[in-house]
């Protein structure tokens, strides 16, 4: 048995590879029992817990720590034999590339859980949660870049140069795309300063419809008329924009007149009757209500009040029944709404 065992083949006795198996089966083994039952174990108690954080380790350890740590038995294994100089380095650049490749995508998700922390705690965080592909496309780019140079800095070649190069290429590139890059950079902006999001109702200029979709270069706006409007991110954060969903309530403003043979007895009574139409509706809060003007053809009286929603809809559904209200009621009364009209004087 001893004979056999000191066997040499390949530069290593069979003792020599048969430890390393035993290193790699035993390791493999023992990754595999942790994965089953402690991974398994502590989800269960995790769940009980109200933190996230706990979840994200234990996420973490499943998806990255398990199969690194599988990479450092087998590495193990195959550092205890000896190997000619060739495979070494084969073997050494394959390890350095594994290790690479899971250093890469723990970092990325180590970023994209905590920006999913940071603005799920946000005011709609869930519909902001959305649009994390598109700033988590960028930062995999960069991330995966200085992975790249740490890998071949690792292999020897020169990362000077290559940084040198890209470079001289990434000042052309930006020369060639400045407006693109702008956009780029204002979708940051709105992401992360909130002017507007999805399902917010805005106008800019004489556009106006309801945010659908931003992107990394435009966003897409649903007119009123139903076609799609694109905004350039740039010109979005040039602009003056109005953002009527985050307005708490809206202020209404209407006049109605009547006409000018109406009784001084009844015009007094108008400022009242208007008021008590008000007070009468739940979801309207009157400002005031007045005589307000001597019109050309009318008596003007002037109303303000406030709308308790935001929402164009339930506004238009408020002042409609208002509307009908002081109908009726002035019909009741036989008072009398002006229209333009003109009064000849015949001179004899």
């Amino acid at each position: 048995m001893e004979e056999y065992l000191n066997k040499t083949y390949y530069g290593n006795t069979t003792e020599q590879y048969l430890i390393a198996a035993a290193i790699v089966l035993g390791g493999l083994l023992i990754m595999g029992v942790a994965k089953q039952i402690l991974i398994f174990k502590l989800k269960k108690l995790t769940e009980k817990t109200e933190t996230k954080l706990d979840d994200y380790v234990v996420k973490a350890l499943e998806k990255f720590g398990i199969p690194i740590l599988t990479v450092v038995v087998v590495s193990a294994g195959l550092h205890f034999l000896s190997w000619p100089e060739k495979i070494e380095k084969i073997i050494d650049a394959g390890l350095t590339v594994v290790f690479t490749f899971y250093g890469v995508r723990l970092v990325s998700a180590v970023i994209r859980l905590a920006l999913e922390s940071f603005i799920s705690r946000q005011e709609k965080g869930e519909e902001k949660l959305k649009q994390l592909n598109g700033i988590m496309i960028i930062i995999n780019v960069l991330v995966w870049t200085i992975g790249l140079l740490f890998l071949f800095d690792n292999l020897g070649y020169n990362v000077t140069a290559i940084i040198t190069g890209l470079g001289i290429g990434g000042i052309a590139i930006a020369l060639a795309a400045q407006n693109i890059l702008g956009d780029l950079f204002n979708y940051f902006v709105i992401f992360f300063d909130r002017p507007f999001e999805v399902g917010d109702f805005i106008v800019v200029d004489d556009k106006k419809g309801t945010v659908e979709h931003i992107g990394i270069k435009t966003t897409r706006v649903k007119s009123l008329t139903g076609e799609q409007l694109a905004f350039a991110n740039s010109d979005l954060t040039k602009s003056r924009i109005h953002n009527f969903k985050r307005m708490d309530r809206r202020r209404i403003v209407f006049q109605v007149g009547v006409v000018y043979q109406t009784p001084a007895e009844v015009i007094e009574e108008i400022p009242a009757l208007l008021k008590k139409i008000m007070d009468e509706h739940p979801q309207a809060t009157l400002d005031r209500a007045h005589f307000a003007s001597f019109g050309n053809f009318s008596l003007n009286f002037e109303v303000v009040y406030f709308v308790e929603s935001s929402e164009y809809n339930d506004y238009m559904d408020i002042q409609q029944s208002i509307n009908l209200k002081i109908f009726k009621e002035f019909a009741a009364r036989k008072i009398e709404f002006a229209y333009p009209t003109q009064t000849i004087f015949m001179a004899r």
